[in-house]
């Protein structure tokens, strides 16, 4: 029984808020220098220059993990009754990072071992998924908050989605539309979806500034924020010659280490916030 205990005081101790965090910040640190390192292309045979197979396989390895234990810590708070933002805001944003995880190895099976780069894959239906999961629950969170922004903040509401728009709308028409039509609607599904999620975040952001769980929501608009870098300079990046792995796709990886984060830190103010109700009654 004293074995049990110990056991259950070190697995406490292990996994607190304050590790998860740190690790997830590790983790974004090291994907970071690992971008920075070994992101230059070489010669090869046939003086055509690339990056190493390696480097690619190691860029989807840290985009992986990050999204995958994101969702594992998003779904802890779905499954705890005592989170603040509502069990199924979490439901819906952990079942997404698990979605963009799928898609992710799909994605980089595709690239790194069958060597292909279709316009089009199984991939794009986890990630399309992952898009509605996601803005599904961010939808629920602000719904689920009376939504009371002073004239200042609808402003800046205002001028993100204004500034985002004309970003992805100028990128966008930087490249060569498909005259397949199912390449077309997914491209602008992709780039609408980026905007939404912006705005969205931008919303929740400042209606939970100051609040309970600000912290959390700070983190998940970063998240937010990350994403929509990531997937404009991917879409401005593409072309005949584009190959993974450039800097800026780093963000892919802070995205997912944001969501974990902020999961990580509702989880610990929804305890506190128990904690210290149970302690009032008692009193």
């Amino acid at each position: 029984m004293n074995n049990s205990y110990d056991n259950s005081l070190v697995s406490k101790s292990i996994f607190n808020t304050q590790n998860i965090v740190l690790a997830n910040i590790g983790w974004g640190v090291l994907a970071l220098l690992y971008f920075l390192l070994f992101s230059a292309k070489i010669p090869g045979a046939d003086g055509i220059e690339s990056r190493a197979e390696w480097y690619v396989i190691g860029t989807n390895i840290f985009e992986a993990l990050a999204y995958l234990g994101a969702g594992i810590l998003c779904l802890r708070n779905w499954l705890s009754p005592q989170i603040v933002s509502g069990r199924n805001v979490w439901l819906s944003i952990g079942l997404g990072m698990l979605s963009y995880f799928i898609g992710g190895i799909i994605f980089g099976y595709t690239e790194i071992v069958l060597k292909e780069e279709p316009d089009v894959s199984l991939g794009d239906i986890f990630f399309v998924l992952s898009y509605l999961l996601l803005g599904a629950g961010m939808i629920l969170a602000v719904a689920s908050r009376r939504i009371n922004l002073e004239k200042w903040q609808w402003l800046i509401v205002l001028a993100i989605a204004v500034f985002g728009s004309l970003l992805a709308w100028w990128i966008s028409m930087q490249q060569e539309t498909s005259s397949e039509l199912l390449v077309a609607i997914l491209n602008w599904f992709y780039v609408v979806s980026d905007v939404v999620l912006l705005i969205i975040a931008t919303t929740l952001l400042l209606a939970f500034w100051g609040g309970r769980v600000s912290q959390s929501w700070r983190m998940i608009a970063a998240a937010a924020f990350s994403l929509y870098i990531a997937d404009m300079w991917f879409k401005y990046a593409q072309g005949p010659n584009y190959q993974s792995g450039e800097i800026l796709e780093v963000f892919w990886v802070f995205s997912g280490v944001l969501f974990g984060m902020g999961a990580a830190l509702e989880y610990d103010a929804s305890l506190r916030r128990t904690r210290r109700t149970s302690t009032r009654k008692r009193a």
